[in-house]
């Protein structure tokens, strides 16, 4: 990291929503290892978060409330001088946005809407970075996915990604809001608690000696990018913002090597030693995009930005991680 970078967030003051998320704790920790003050808002205690485990939640400024309150936001913005806004909060498991497509729709758009409503009204902020999703861009015949593929989400929680992200947009075209957004495939790191997802449930099953679980028939593709990586890279979006070409605008972010998820299951069985656990493949998954990857070309010749980590290093960091949680968790 260069001085440049660490000097750009030294003193800055930044709202991160969701940030006590898998996500929204790794950036966090981050910004204030960088210097940044840093407000974040909370609607939940999170006694498990990364955030609360490392200590990091103590060195930020708190606003307690949630996305549906336009004047908790706006007093947060004021109150606080906020000149960067990261906005992470979202319900992000696609399992519970189909059982729940009002209460997904609620938070994942109404949300974003009211973030970007109170900047709007407020009018002091510099820079606004949203996280979309690979998701937005629903089922297309031809991939990768670069920026120009339409947004055609069709189930509920894409749905939802491809309507903030044209919301977000909206915002910048017509009120020269700076905004940017981020589109990024899976994230996988330690502190993901969402142990519904195929990375940390594959870890958890594994160490307690079961089978790992596939609920779909193995196949689908995904791009998978370590969660240090996605860090970097919304900070580089946002270092770039006072550029006109990259204001305004939408980056995907992952590795341009997609997995099956067979393929990211017996990946973490070898690197565990128990490839004995063979996975009970379901195949009743239903409501998902069969193959989602990325391109990442417009990250790297405008923000100079690439994945860093191997599959196989990030995996290893991870599997570590869980080890060490799972293990202190269960000893309480």
């Amino acid at each position: 990291m260069s001085s440049t970078a660490q000097n750009f967030w030294k003193d800055r003051s930044v709202l991160v929503t969701g940030c006590t998320g898998f996500l929204g704790s790794a950036l966090t920790t981050e910004l204030v290892a960088r210097g940044a003050n840093v407000v974040g808002l909370i609607r939940d205690h999170v006694p498990f978060s990364d955030l609360a485990r490392n200590g990091t939640l103590n060195r930020i400024n708190v606003v307690r409330g949630d996305l549906s309150d336009l004047s908790v936001l706006a007093r947060a913005y004021g109150e606080y001088e906020v000149d960067t806004v990261f906005h992470l909060a979202a319900q992000a498991i696609v399992g519970v946005a189909n059982r729940n497509p009002v209460a997904t729709f609620e938070a994942n758009i109404e949300g974003t809407w009211n973030i970007l409503e109170a900047a709007r009204q407020v009018g002091t902020v510099k820079r606004m970075v949203v996280a979309s999703s690979d998701k937005a861009y629903g089922d297309h015949d031809v991939l990768p996915y670069d920026e120009s593929c339409a947004l055609q989400g069709r189930h509920p929680y894409d749905v939802s990604k491809s309507c903030a992200d044209l919301i977000t947009l909206s915002y910048h075209h017509t009120y020269k809001l700076p905004v940017s957004i981020t589109r990024c495939g899976n994230l996988f790191g330690g502190g993901d608690l969402n142990f519904n997802r195929i990375v940390p449930g594959t870890i958890r099953t594994v160490l307690e000696g079961k089978r790992p679980v596939i609920r779909s028939d193995g196949s689908p593709l995904r791009d998978y990018i370590y969660v240090h990586d996605a860090v970097a890279a919304y900070l580089c979006l946002a270092e770039a913002m006072d550029r006109p070409e990259v204001c305004g605008q939408a980056f995907n972010f992952g590795t341009s090597r997609p997995l099956s998820v067979l393929e990211i299951t017996q990946a973490i069985l070898r690197l565990m030693q128990r490839e004995d656990l063979t996975p009970d493949v379901r195949n009743e998954a239903s409501g998902e995009i069969l193959h989602q990857y990325l391109s990442s070309d417009k990250a790297r010749k405008l923000l100079n930005w690439e994945s860093v980590a191997s599959i196989d290093g990030g995996l290893k960091a991870t599997i570590d991680w869980y080890r060490d949680f799972l293990a202190s968790t269960s000893a309480r």
